[in-house]
């Protein structure tokens, strides 16, 4: 059949089986929307209030669901709004496709009203790009970036459309999504890591968001019994080995769990799958846990001996390195590792506060009270780290967060797309700083109906930057307290929603369950004191042996 290439480009889309588009209008880019209106009732179009929110919102709906989120802007300033939205994606490797106008083949290099290059701008946060300057290589483009997003380690993928190729009639016939397998190959690298871990006495599982892309959940289960060893996951990783789990340790890394820095130490086989040893893992990588042996599984060869090297590499898809593998390795009969690594967690705990209100506490509420299926997303700052350290996640796609990029104003666009592709209750947990950089998609929200619970640590401060700064900075507040005069109660009043204040920990239970027994988008502002600590804490650069479990004396 003959279409026009804008709407051929909704058509592709829907081949892969995407329900939800975000975006914005634009002049490059209306005949994509156009095409869109045509399709209302088979394709869902969000209108966000702006760009990087979209672009935060369809993150959250492939994280949330395991598809390839799309979002669609035009050329110029709303191509480069989706810039951190798309470097986000990047880091954290969520299948993403950003389509974006720009200006007719002809005008294209003349500085034209809202050109930009970028493809060009992208390059480095994008898993591939391209732009469709040949209308006969639209079909097969558009296919390849739904491909290349979703297929190995997962990542964004731009599609640059100039605008009178999306006016081009074009021969168009359906096609099933090309889909491809997960990659394990039999090699000497997995005989290899075999023998390590079936030599080891004291084995670890350091586990990352490679095993939630992969669907290693059971598979990570099964592994951990076998062997007896305990289990640490990545802020990535969380949610892949079920919390309540006996052999479950906790977070790793820089406001990792102290039983977890300590178990690291004294493993004599570190086996991590799924993640990457970043920085706020292995902060001193040159000797990162030396006297432990160390088996890494990956799907990106890349990652392999890039920031710590292993002992063995195994390049491949973690859910069929594990499966393949799990036959093969012995059952660990001894259980005096284990034991010793139970018995530190049972002993293991996190600070409460000297304030009125507990951050912490509210966290245990809010996992306590409402829908257990529910979804938690996150902005960045203390207020991730609290909940990466309290929540306890059961399953895997539960927790939505910025975790690589480290994105404040992230949180409101994701639990939108977070909400919308679960269907199911979701709590974004925010700080009045990050809160402030997008809360204009609180109108989204507000418009659309979602069930979101915002629950905002407001302490007038930036609380990470304020810690760093009392810890390493001498306490030179520069820049840090805000103290801006929004009254988020009256915010969420004049959105026709309900607002709640929060001071004291009385309170926590009774403000929480009328949030969540109340209809549409709720916030509540909860009233921190700004020297709260995340705590343990290792300081950037240093190892697990140097972690501050208790909040130090500041003279």
């Amino acid at each position: 059949m003959k279409l026009k290439g804008a709407q051929i480009i909704v058509k592709c889309i829907e081949e892969q089986g995407i329900d939800t588009v975000y975006g914005y209008p634009g002049g490059t880019i209306l005949d994509i929307f156009d095409a869109l209106y045509e399709e209302r009732d088979r394709l869902t179009q969000i209108l966000t209030c702006h760009e990087q929110g979209a672009c935060h919102a369809a993150d959250g709906y492939a994280r949330a669901t395991g598809k390839t989120g799309v979002v669609i802007a035009t050329s110029g300033p709303g191509a480069t709004n989706l810039v951190t939205g798309i470097a986000t994606a990047y880091m954290d490797s969520v299948p993403l496709v950003a389509i974006t106008g720009n200006v007719g083949r002809s005008m294209l290099g003349r500085d034209s009203f809202q050109e930009v290059d970028i493809t060009g701008i992208t390059i480095p946060i994008t898993k591939h790009n391209f732009m469709v300057k040949n209308p006969d290589e639209l079909v097969s483009t558009l296919r390849k970036a739904f491909f290349i997003a979703s297929t190995g380690r997962p990542g964004p993928v731009l599609v640059d459309v100039p605008k009178d190729v999306q006016q081009t009639m074009l021969d168009y016939e359906p096609a099933e999504p090309v889909r491809s397998k997960p990659y394990f190959s039999e090699n000497k690298h997995v005989e290899n890591a075999i023998s390590l871990i079936n030599e080891a006495k004291r084995p670890i599982l350091y586990v990352g968001g490679g095993c939630i892309a992969s669907g290693a959940s059971d598979a990570l289960v099964a592994f951990s019994e076998k062997l007896n060893a305990p289990v640490t996951a990545s802020t990535m990783g969380l949610g892949c080995f079920p919390a309540s789990h006996p052999n479950y340790l906790g977070l790793i890394g820089m406001h990792g769990m102290s039983n977890v820095a300590e178990a690291m130490q004294k493993a004599d086989l570190i086996i991590a799958v799924g993640c990457r040893f970043d920085d706020r893992v292995a902060g001193d990588r040159t000797c990162f846990c030396p006297n432990a042996k160390k088996v890494h599984i990956d799907i990106d060869l890349a990652e392999l001996g890039k920031n710590v090297s292993p002992d063995v590499g195994v390049l491949s898809d973690a859910r069929l390195a594990l499966e393949a593998m799990l036959p093969r390795v012995d059952a660990k009969k001894d259980t005096a590792w284990i034991s010793e690594c139970r018995d530190r967690k049972a002993h293991d705990f996190l600070l409460g506060s000297d304030g009125k209100l507990c951050p912490i506490r509210i966290i245990k509420a809010v996992q306590r009270l409402g829908d257990p299926e529910k979804v938690i997303a996150t902005d960045v700052g203390q207020h991730q780290m609290w909940v990466a350290q309290a929540y306890e996640f059961e399953r895997p796609r539960k927790f939505i967060s910025s975790c690589g990029l480290g994105t404040m104003g992230y949180g409101m666009g994701a639990s939108i797309g977070a909400c919308m592709g679960s269907g199911k209750q979701t709590v974004l947990f925010t700080g009045d700083g990050s809160f402030h950089m997008n809360f204009n998609e609180v109108v989204t929200a507000a418009k659309l109906g979602l069930d979101i619970t915002v629950v905002i640590m407001d302490n007038h401060t930036l609380g990470m930057v304020r810690q760093w700064q009392t810890l390493f900075y001498n306490r030179h507040y520069s820049s840090t307290d805000i103290n801006y005069p929004t009254d988020f109660v009256k915010l969420a009043e004049a959105l026709g929603e309900k607002g709640f204040r929060l001071e004291r920990n009385e309170d926590i239970d009774k403000v929480i369950g009328e949030a969540f027994a109340t209809k549409g988008v709720k916030l509540i502002d909860c009233i921190i004191d700004k020297d709260e600590f995340v705590l343990p804490m290792i300081p950037p650069g240093k190892n697990f042996d140097a972690i501050l479990a208790t909040k130090p004396v500041i003279k």
